[in-house]
């Protein structure tokens, strides 16, 4: 039995909402993205690694890294710093729960050829503090273990935020040793973990090798992605 999507079991209607954009689009420029600044709801649904919140009763679709998306829970109320970008055919939302990784993020959209996919694939690859570590040491070996990063992407990327990153210290976005375990419904475990690497652009007999390496004795799929994304840093 397929598992209906987050889409089909929560479906809010912002039609209005997205004509206004629509018609302001003219207005927005790539870095004023600021109409929603943070979203402060509770977490209705997941599945990788989409956040469907509900906000006083209205629900945002939000794609998060699985750095963030590993620490969320159903039910769990929460705050996320968001995103927004506009396109022609959709308006998009992007979380995080540490303002730091918004501002990388925004960051990593101002490099040529790096596009919203490839800065979550970055950000659910790296931590903050290891790819501010590897940009300062040009340790291209570790970007290119990103999903969609080659060697002349790296290169840029080294290029364009070594400056950037001068002013960001390490450290400021503390790692969280008491996450409570998501939990995962309908798919097993490991369906889900191979579902969330493929979100990121790994190609499937990518993302099954990592998690059959990865899975052990873990029975959630949360485990299963921290494990295989941990095992690309090694």
């Amino acid at each position: 039995m397929i598992k209906p999507s987050i889409r089909t079991q929560f479906s809010v209607s912002l039609l209005p909402f997205c004509a206004m954009l629509t018609t302001m689009q003219p207005l927005i420029k790539s870095e004023s993205h600021n109409m929603i600044g943070c979203l402060i709801g509770e977490v209705f649904a997941l599945e990788a690694p989409t956040v469907l919140l509900n906000v006083n009763g209205v629900g945002y679709e939000i794609d998060t890294p699985l750095t963030t998306f590993c620490q969320l829970q159903k039910g769990q109320k929460i705050t996320l710093w968001t995103h927004l970008a506009v396109r022609e055919d959709a308006q998009l939302l992007y979380g995080f729960l540490h303002q730091q990784e918004k501002i990388i993020f925004r960051t990593l959209l101002k490099v040529n050829g790096v596009g919203p996919k490839m800065a979550l694939g970055i950000l659910s690859t790296l931590s903050v503090d290891m790819l501010i570590h590897t940009v300062e040491h040009e340790d291209i070996n570790t970007l290119v273990k990103v999903p969609g990063v080659g060697k002349k992407t790296a290169e840029r990327l080294m290029i364009e935020l070594r400056d950037r990153f001068k002013a960001m210290s390490s450290g400021t976005a503390p790692s969280n040793s008491t996450v409570e375990q998501i939990q995962f419904t309908g798919n097993s475990a490991v369906a889900e973990a191979e579902a969330a690497l493929q979100s990121l652009g790994y190609k499937p007999l990518e993302a099954q090798k990592l998690v059959n390496a990865a899975k052990g004795d873990f029975t959630e799929a949360s485990d299963i992605i921290r494990a295989a994304l941990k095992s690309m840093n090694k």
